[in-house]
């Protein structure tokens, strides 16, 4: 078993979903597809769009609040605040600082992390660190996407993935065997090109000509993006749980990244565990990037599926390309 000392606790989740749902029928309106093609390939049946009025700060702040308020804690008795996004609402300053700012949480340090779809797991392997090392006590960790401004609204391959919403948990340390008890991560930047945006940064700035191309959009080599995803989680997922001192026969809950039902599917097949031990909810939100996980969880605790005393796994893989798993005694 883990020789963490002390252990680092979730003691409380959050969520926040867009309330316009969006259904494979209601695209077939827009692109050259069908329910059944998107459901076949994907698993997914519909997805929340945040719309013009809700920002990635807003989404990210009011999950925060849900976190906060289950467990009784004000948002000033947080020191740090952890935020993962790949859908900033604008470069400066970091999304973190606004909802910082919304929630009236003035006494934490706030950034935020680029991690892509592993980004909220890598949030919580950061808050582990500020925690044990002193640094903080309380920390919030955030994940907030609104993941349906940076796709290709034209693109069937793309755009039919993806949704918005955010997720947000509270950390801080154990007092008894609950907590993290493994982790793995690890990223591959050679393999950048293959999931994407080309322009909007520093080196390649938005012009007139770039945004007429689409190059500030995602772009994606479905294909080799699937075969990496499926590699790394179930190889991270390995790790992770070796760090623990389990094998994949130990786990009760599988809470993967929810990008597509067949990377769900196959990172189960591979680690070894069932898919009645696999919490999924991609067929009604689709992929909200780095904040599947955190909304994933709070689902599970609310419908009684995540209880406490359970091994839990978690693993995702995004962009970079980045990936992770954590595992978790609950």
């Amino acid at each position: 078993m883990t020789t963490r000392t002390p252990l680092v606790e979730i003691v409380s989740t959050g969520k926040f979903l867009p309330p316009e749902v969006t259904t494979n029928a209601d695209l077939e309106s827009l692109l050259e597809t069908s329910d059944d093609w998107i459901t076949e390939r994907t698993g997914i049946k519909e997805r929340r769009l945040a719309g013009d009025s809700i920002s990635a700060a807003d989404m990210g702040a009011s999950a925060s609040f849900d976190a906060l308020d289950k467990i009784g804690l004000d948002p000033s008795d947080i020191n740090l605040i952890i935020l993962s996004t790949a859908t900033p609402d604008r470069l400066l300053p970091s999304t973190a600082c606004d909802v910082q700012a919304l929630i009236g949480a003035n006494n934490a340090l706030a950034f935020d992390i680029g991690g892509a779809c592993s980004g909220f797991l890598y949030g919580l392997t950061v808050a582990e660190g500020y925690i044990t090392s002193g640094r903080a006590e309380k920390v919030l960790v955030v994940a907030a996407e609104k993941m349906s401004s940076i796709v290709d609204w034209s693109d069937r391959s793309t755009c039919v993935l993806f949704g918005d919403g955010a997720g947000a948990c509270v950390v801080q340390a154990s007092e008894g065997k609950r907590g993290i008890i493994g982790t793995h991560h690890g990223s591959d930047g050679r393999l950048a090109e293959l999931l994407y945006r080309p322009a909007g940064g520093g080196l390649s700035p938005l012009t007139t000509e770039s945004l007429q191309r689409g190059d500030h959009l995602v772009k994606m080599s479905g294909k080799e993006v699937f075969k990496n995803a499926v590699r790394s989680m179930a190889s991270a997922s390995e790790r992770a749980l070796a760090d623990a001192g389990l094998k994949g026969e130990d786990v009760d809950l599988l809470i993967p990244h929810q990008a597509n039902i067949r990377i769900i599917e196959s990172t189960a097949r591979y680690s070894g565990i069932p898919m009645d031990k696999v919490f999924v909810n991609v067929d009604r939100y689709g992929n909200m990037s780095s904040a599947t996980i955190p909304i994933a969880m709070d689902e599970a605790i609310e419908q009684r599926i995540l209880k406490p005393g359970m091994n839990v796994l978690t693993a995702a893989f995004g962009a970079g390309f980045a990936w992770g798993a954590i595992a978790i005694h609950w």
